[in-house]
């Protein structure tokens, strides 16, 4: 990293005890800063354009920074200084994923490119943290997703706001689904963030038009209802089912273990199926049971041109299979969500659970 560099570090050998000065590693760093460039200190301003080259050399597909000062970070500044106190920039990491994996009926697809594109976001952050250290500054990388801080649930578990962080920067929009649209690479991005202690010679600036297209196709797509054409988000609705193998949904499993008389009883309450599955999230990931407001989105110019082409093509082949999938939906009872599905979806079962969460009073499913 280049850029201006701190004053010269003042000499501290006179005040350190004798024993301490006297250790060959204390000898070695002082010597360093005698005889080395070190000893000027780290880049107070790293260089923009060097910084995005690192990121984008290290496996992101697009990254910005921005000042923790922005007024739009202004709910993120305490907590950013809680995780790396002396944080001034947040650098936002975007990285694509395969589209058609992520459409797929087959939800082991989409599930895998999910965790692999979250590997690669972490691993990534990790790498772009590991270079700002090197070049002597202090630096840290939230997790892109799992695992979280999950003694505070269920409050705020993530320690960086992702998608806050990303839009501040001008990396995308939030769309109506309450993901990230990338102008470039659509919806089909995860993110990461990395927090440095120095300023950054230039700042992304938020993005003065939505992605979005206002298709609605993400509204369409959600099997219980969370996603209101009037801009209304059930996020209860949606963790209950999308989440269903993770936190409270596992909770809920859990109690209805506890709650069987016997096997045979359990075994009425819970599917084979059902069982299968939160193994496998347990083994390996949990698996999102649904995410198919991104799997529909057409915004993004690597995105939207099949959409424009064929509109009726778009919603045969992209749209419908997910809407005519056979499976099961998850939520709380007497919820908008339940109606909703049942509803709009007979041909999906529709299984209460709770898990500790309460129904909302009404939401976009009620409408």
């Amino acid at each position: 990293m280049t850029g201006e560099r701190t004053p010269d570090r003042p000499r501290t050998t006179a005040r350190l005890p004798a024993k301490l000065a006297a250790h060959p590693s204390v000898q070695a760093v002082l010597a360093r800063r005698e005889t080395d460039q070190d000893a000027a200190g780290p880049p107070q301003v790293i260089d923009a354009a060097r910084l995005r080259d690192l990121c984008l050399a290290a496996g992101a597909d697009d990254a910005a920074a921005v000042s923790l000062d922005h007024p739009d970070l202004a709910g993120e500044r305490a907590h950013a200084l809680a995780a790396l106190p002396g944080t001034r920039t947040l650098i936002s990491l975007v990285f694509r994923m395969n589209r058609d994996n992520t459409r797929s009926p087959a939800r082991s697809v989409a599930n895998q490119e999910f965790h692999q594109t979250d590997d690669q976001a972490n691993h990534t952050a990790r790498t772009v943290t590991r270079a700002l250290q090197d070049a002597g500054h202090r630096a840290l990388n939230p997790s892109s997703g799992f695992p979280q801080e999950m003694d505070r649930f269920p409050g705020r578990i993530w320690v960086v706001a992702h998608k806050t962080v990303a839009v501040a920067a001008g990396l995308g929009v939030m769309g109506l689904h309450r993901n990230v649209i990338h102008p470039k690479f659509g919806n089909f991005v995860l993110l990461a963030t990395v927090l440095v202690d120095a300023e950054v010679s230039e700042y992304g600036e938020p993005l003065d038009y939505t992605p979005c297209i206002d298709c609605k196709l993400c509204v369409a797509a959600c099997p219980v209802g969370a996603i209101g054409k009037d801009g209304a988000f059930d996020a209860l609705a949606c963790a209950t089912h999308n989440y269903r193998e993770f936190m409270s949904g596992f909770t809920d499993w859990v109690q209805t273990v506890a709650d069987s008389g016997d096997a045979a009883d359990f075994r009425s309450r819970v599917t084979d199926a059902e069982n299968a599955s939160m193994w496998q999230s347990l083994a390996f990931h949990p698996g999102y049971k649904s995410g198919y407001c991104v799997a529909v989105c057409p915004g993004g110019e690597d995105v939207l041109g099949p959409y424009l082409e064929d509109r009726k093509g778009f919603m045969d082949t992209v749209l419908r299979p997910l809407q005519d999938k056979e499976e099961t939906l998850y939520v709380l009872p007497d919820s908008p969500a339940q109606g909703y599905a049942r509803r709009r979806f007979p041909h999906k079962p529709v299984k209460e659970v709770t898990g500790g969460w309460r129904a909302p009073a009404a939401g976009p499913g009620s409408a």
